[in-house]
């Protein structure tokens, strides 16, 4: 399988990793001329998520060396081709998880295209060309215009940059769960990390009542006065687990860590919704008993569409909804990979591609 083809003429400098060690070195490569259905991106900022750090060190097994990660992009576009009529030069934009895709299953006509068991994504998957694709630790890319949206002016380009993956991995389950313009219900968030401080922002936008369980009491403040928590739980704390049973509609778990499900299940109320988003390593623990008595439901969701990624993106323009972050140097990408190992970030690391100010 080649990893470019004749049409990849453009060097480009970015960051990589070369082998299993995980270690990010600068790293020259080409990508693809400007296509008919392509936009040609400035890159100013990228993210960095934690499923970067898999597959620099293939932990999955899958990764294909040399691996450019990132897939929390966002730029200025600097060339349009013939066939993009939605985006002009000069325009903000984000590319968040996917490439590719067919384009022609039930899951793409319906704009489910990140459920398209042909998906592709933004680095280490196969580009409709056959070739490898490169992420966003790099000065430039060429997308796809179906793969694009665009940010909204008033967002901050370094804020609005892991809501491409973060902020619409947590919203989908929102809106597909219905607490988008309905009464005010009792949500429960698993877990304050990148994933967690935004579907604080998102649910108490949506007028809910939030309540953040964790195994951290040391959370509690940041989690009520930065962030607008309403109650607060220790989850190792039994009493207090207890003392909270059947008092909310709707968990969501963050957790990418291995734990059982029981405890958590035992919160909801009855007929009460439980959604996975953490990918944790090993089969989780998922007692009957919780699921039985409490006719409740557990279910997975994934990043989102890039119809729903717009929504959300969108969303965030029109009620100031941004990702908390800490601004990283190229060179210091190994560091931020330490110190996300440790969970040493509140709450998301952002890479200055460009050098460019935060007021972009």
């Amino acid at each position: 399988m080649a990893k470019t083809t004749p049409n990849h003429t453009q060097a480009v400098s970015g960051w990589a990793a070369l082998d299993s060690s995980g270690k990010i070195t600068p790293y020259i490569f080409n990508r693809r001329e400007n296509g008919v259905n392509d936009v040609t991106i400035k890159i100013l900022y990228c993210g960095i998520c934690h499923t970067d750090l898999h597959y620099a060190k293939n932990d999955w097994g899958i990764t294909m060396y040399p691996v450019i990660p990132g897939h929390e992009i966002t730029g200025i576009v600097v060339e349009v081709g013939s066939n993009v009529s939605n985006f002009k030069t000069g325009d903000k934009v984000g590319v968040g998880c996917m490439s590719a895709s067919c384009l022609q299953c039930e899951s793409c006509k319906n704009s489910e295209e990140n459920y398209c068991d042909k998906v592709q994504f933004t680095y280490n998957g196969v580009f409709w060309d056959g070739s490898i694709t490169y992420g966003g630790y790099s000065k430039m890319l060429v997308a796809d215009y179906r793969f694009v949206v665009a940010v909204p002016d008033n967002l901050p380009m370094d804020r609005a940059a892991p809501l491409l993956c973060a902020g619409v991995t947590v919203f989908c389950p929102m809106k597909d769960n219905n607490l988008i313009g309905s009464p005010r219900q009792n949500i429960g968030v698993i877990g304050l990390g990148g994933l967690g401080h935004l579907a604080i922002k998102f649910a108490k936008t949506f007028g809910h009542h939030v309540t953040v369980i964790s195994t951290s009491l040391s959370k509690e403040k940041e989690a009520k006065t930065k962030l607008g928590a309403d109650d607060f739980i220790v989850s190792s704390n039994a009493q207090q687990m207890k003392s909270r049973n059947r008092t909310l509609d709707f968990i969501l778990d963050t957790i990418s860590a291995n734990h059982s499900l029981g405890p958590y299940l035992e919160l909801l109320k009855i007929k009460g919704t439980f959604v996975i988003v953490g990918a944790p390593d090993k089969p989780m623990d998922l007692p009957s008993f919780p699921l039985i008595f409490g006719k409740r439901t557990v279910k997975g969701s994934m990043i989102g569409s890039i119809k729903e990624t717009q929504e959300m993106i969108d969303i965030c323009g029109k009620y100031n909804i941004m990702c908390d972050i800490e601004i990283v140097t190229p060179d210091k990408i190994n560091e931020a990979y330490e110190r996300i190992e440790k969970n040493d970030i509140k709450y998301r690391f952002v890479i200055d591609i460009a050098g460019q100010s935060s007021k972009l």
